[in-house]
């Protein structure tokens, strides 16, 4: 594959209604000048078993075992990333199996859950892993095989706290909010009847139903500063930490700096703005007590993590990027494309088109460093997981950068090493034994659902989207009946969700609602039918298809009509990601409805 394919800057694309739409000839050049392309860069080399080699190869292991490979890569090579003798010395080079794992046989329901919105009446104002847990306890008595939740990583915990999971200030770490402060190691010891006033102001927040993110951090810190002051801490802890290294090291450092001077940090001070340089160093030394506090956060995290896990297999979500002023930017800046953002085209649920507001990664940059960065978000994606879901995957092969503050209209895609990405994403999922889902919605080029096919990659069906049977989706695939962007079939089928839409003067497609609802009604009832009759319906069919696993919507479950999250709006028109689910977690799962769709997404 040439440079230029590799890399390349479409001219022109075809969008969601096959229309052919020239990019901005200006988008283009700016994109050209951010990716610096000139000649192509030494990248790694990927081999697979099976593939011929043109000459002898000399390879170190990543155990420090020499190995000689010739002829062809034998089925006992060792799968990894290696070190072969080049002429103009060490290159790396990795061995990758080509295929992600995926079970034979393998035909699981499950549910989708928004963590934070899933909160019961021990929560302290957010749902948490603990009622994580639960639910999962819950689910697994009732035949679920697994549980997708929304991207659990790091937002920056200070005021105003980004409520979006897919607009995080890490994809490596994790957000704090989500432990359970009763369940850490050391906390009854350090707070005494502290923790039973912190407890009952935490539930007093659940009285509101829009999540206030702020206070929940001001009293859950406040709580866990005081759990870790009292040390000392676990000697686990600190052997976890020393493997995570200087990733973990510098997210603990932009921590403190940020409680500081803000959770953005292209507002700090000039000095502070090099994760490496000399300032940083010694605020880090100077704050050591600090640094190791946030540290410790995600090793808490972590093990209530793996709690949860091992109530009910989880599926975790892996967002497109970060926050422009987050923790990985600033730990990194060089590895993104700064003056842009990813986003999407104008489709016919998103008329305007979609800007995230995330740095897209640089092709270039990520190719030169043998795709570390890569590894590394995967590894964490897989942690504690039975899988991973791959939100706009599509991305893997192209993203849609957007000149930063522009209009959407005025973007242009931009072409990703895909081969070796997919062959990088292969070898992660075969070590972590979990399978990868892509999110393959909206606008699809031409070859990737066959590239994922070919890779044991699961795609993703909706119900809302096809006009197929469920009997007829196909088996490779994680099916569902809407998203998190898209209507509740309560939301749908009363309307409801249409009239809050157009209440808050964002453009409704009633002709696609429409179509929507008429594929819902062919599966799931009629005209006159209840809300609770169509949910209990479009799930048991779903659960009837061959696809290799289905899920069911909390939302669903509590049969609520708004969305989680309405696209191209903001807190001060809508409460997006902020509403927990009514009526509480446990109350939610003693109901018939509940109890029902549980029955609804057996499989045999």
């Amino acid at each position: 594959m040439t440079d230029a394919h590799r890399w390349g800057v479409q001219a022109e694309y075809h969008d969601a209604t096959h229309r052919l739409v020239a990019a901005h000839a200006q988008t283009v050049e700016a994109v050209r000048t951010a990716l610096g392309a000139g000649g192509d860069l030494d990248g790694p080399l990927i081999l697979h078993p099976g593939d011929p080699v043109d000459h002898p190869l000399e390879l170190v292991t990543e155990d420090g075992r020499s190995l000689l490979l010739d002829g062809v890569i034998a089925a006992d090579v060792p799968l990894g990333y290696h070190t072969w003798n080049a002429p103009d010395g060490p290159r790396p080079l990795v061995v990758s199996p080509g295929r992600c794992h995926l079970p034979v046989g393998m035909r699981l329901g499950g549910w989708v859950v928004q963590v934070y919105g899933a909160r019961s009446h021990s929560s302290w104002g957010i749902g948490d892993l603990a009622d994580l847990r639960n639910f999962g306890e819950w689910a697994a008595q009732r035949g679920a095989g697994f549980t997708l939740i929304s991207p659990i990583n790091a937002a920056v915990a200070v005021p105003p706290i980004e409520p979006s999971p897919y607009l995080p200030t890490s994809r490596r770490w994790r957000n704090p909010l989500y432990i359970r402060v009763e369940e850490v190691p050391g906390a009854a010891a350090a707070l005494g009847t502290d923790l039973d006033q912190a407890a009952a102001a935490g539930r007093a927040l659940n009285a509101d139903r829009r999540i206030d993110r702020d206070a929940v951090a001001a009293i859950k810190l406040g709580a866990l500063r005081r759990i870790a002051a009292a040390g000392p801490l676990p000697s686990d802890f600190s052997a976890w930490r020393a493997a995570a290294g200087e990733d973990l090291e510098r997210f603990a450092t932009f921590c403190v700096i940020a409680e500081a001077h803000g959770g953005d940090f292209r507002a700090w001070p000039t000095e502070l703005l090099a994760s490496g340089g000399a300032a940083a160093g010694r605020l880090r030394r100077g704050a050591a007590a600090q640094v190791e506090f946030h540290a410790w956060l995600q090793w808490v995290i972590e093990q209530q993590l793996a709690r949860a896990a091992a109530a009910l297999p989880l599926l975790t979500d892996l967002p497109i990027g970060v926050d422009p002023g987050g923790a990985d930017v600033w730990a990194d800046p060089d590895l993104f494309a700064r003056d842009f953002s990813v986003g999407a085209p104008p489709d016919e649920f998103n008329t305007l088109g979609q800007d995230w507001a995330q740095p897209p990664w640089n092709p270039r940059e990520l190719r030169a460093r043998a795709y570390a960065p890569l590894v590394s978000v995967l590894r964490a994606g897989f942690s504690n997981a039975m899988g991973l879901r791959i939100d706009h995957v599509m991305g893997l092969f192209r993203l849609f950068w957007i000149p930063r503050g522009a209009d959407p209209h005025r973007g242009v895609y931009v072409r990703y090493p895909s081969a070796e990405i997919l062959d990088i994403v292969a070898l992660e999922s075969v070590r972590a034994g979990a399978v990868v889902v892509g999110e393959d919605l909206g606008t699809v080029e031409p070859g990737v659902r066959e590239e994922m096919a070919a890779r044991n990659m699961l795609g993703s069906v909706l119900l809302y989207f096809t006009d197929d049977d469920p009997s007829a989706f196909p088996r490779r695939a994680l099916s569902t009946v809407t998203t998190h962007d898209l209507p509740t079939l309560a939301g749908l089928w009363s309307g409801a969700d249409s009239t809050e839409v157009s209440s808050i003067g964002v453009p409704v497609n009633h002709a696609a609602i429409a179509e929507v609802r008429s594929r819902v009604a062919r599966v799931a009832g009629g005209e006159g039918s209840s809300v609770e009759t169509v949910i209990v319906n479009a799930y048991r069919a779903l659960a009837a298809s061959p696809s290799t696993l289905v899920a069911a919507a909390l939302e669903d479950a509590a049969a609520t009509s708004e969305r989680p999250n309405l696209p191209g709006t903001t807190g001060a028109l809508r409460p997006n990601w902020s509403q927990a689910l009514v009526p509480p977690l446990d109350e939610l799962l003693s109901a018939p409805l509940a109890e029902r769709l549980g029955q609804a997404l057996r499989r045999g």
